[in-house]
């Protein structure tokens, strides 16, 4: 099974579970092209809250960041999007559930903690 570049880079052995809702975008057939290799989830329809995580950071880089900009197009949108989520969100923006770590810095120290256990 494929899992992915993300997959690979951590030693990933478990297939990479893909939560969303089933909106037609996330059913098609090019979706599931995309996502070979992946467990697709679907929330539960007319369930919102199964979906609560994605859809909270949907507002975060809309009030944080999209919100901003007048979108060109589709590019535009597509290099906005990747410089919030790389640039800022994983490796700057501090979150709560992460000890007030940006996520890149928490699993920096997730795996020197799990190094030192092992070695």
């Amino acid at each position: 099974m494929d899992i992915g570049v993300c997959g690979k880079q951590r030693h990933v052995t478990q297939p990479l579970v893909i939560h969303s809702d089933c909106g037609v975008q996330y059913t098609c057939r090019d979706y599931e092209e995309a996502t070979a290799g992946m467990e697709r989830s679907y929330s539960a329809k007319a369930c919102p809250w199964d979906n609560t995580c994605i859809e909270s950071f949907h507002s975060l880089i809309k009030r944080e960041w999209i919100n901003r900009f007048c979108i060109i197009d589709y590019n535009h949108a597509y290099r906005l999007v990747f410089e919030y989520i790389e640039a800022f969100y994983n490796t700057v923006r501090i979150h709560g559930h992460c000890g007030y770590h940006s996520p890149s810095e928490y699993e920096k120290q997730y795996l020197e903690r799990k190094m030192q256990e092992t070695g």
